[in-house]
């Protein structure tokens, strides 16, 4: 395992964007998993307002706390978007899910000193395996 992904399942405060109240989707799965594993969960997903009793939110910006990591689960365009987020508000930490990947995110998070896991790496897996 590589010295980010140890950091990263280290930490204690998760987003994860893109998160769905449909269980058979990733974005439940990958919320669901965090919570499992001890971590606190935001859901952010702009789409929808609840998620088993909890409440999604709609941006980064609007969760009660500012979380270490944030976890994307959404299409390579919305994943974007996240880096610019994070680094208003300080947050050090990405890991792109498979199928959220893009190279602009990447450069943008690594300009911005976010350090990222990209390129095939599952957190539930990850999480599992720790």
């Amino acid at each position: 395992m590589n010295e980010i992904i140890e950091t990263i399942l280290s930490k204690e405060t998760f987003a994860v964007v893109g998160a769905s109240t449909n269980t058979d989707k990733f974005g439940y799965k990958v919320w669901r998993t965090l919570r499992e594993h001890g971590k606190t969960a935001y859901a952010v997903n702009p789409n929808a307002t609840e998620i088993d009793s909890e409440t999604i939110y709609s941006t980064l910006a609007d969760l009660p706390t500012v979380p270490d990591v944030v976890v994307s689960v959404v299409p390579p365009t919305a994943t974007e978007t996240l880096p610019a987020q994070m680094s208003a508000q300080s947050i050090g930490y990405l890991w792109i899910q498979p199928g959220a990947e893009s190279a602009k995110a990447v450069a943008d998070a690594e300009v911005a000193g976010i350090k990222t896991v990209f390129g095939g790496a599952c957190i539930m897996v990850e999480l599992r395996r720790g």
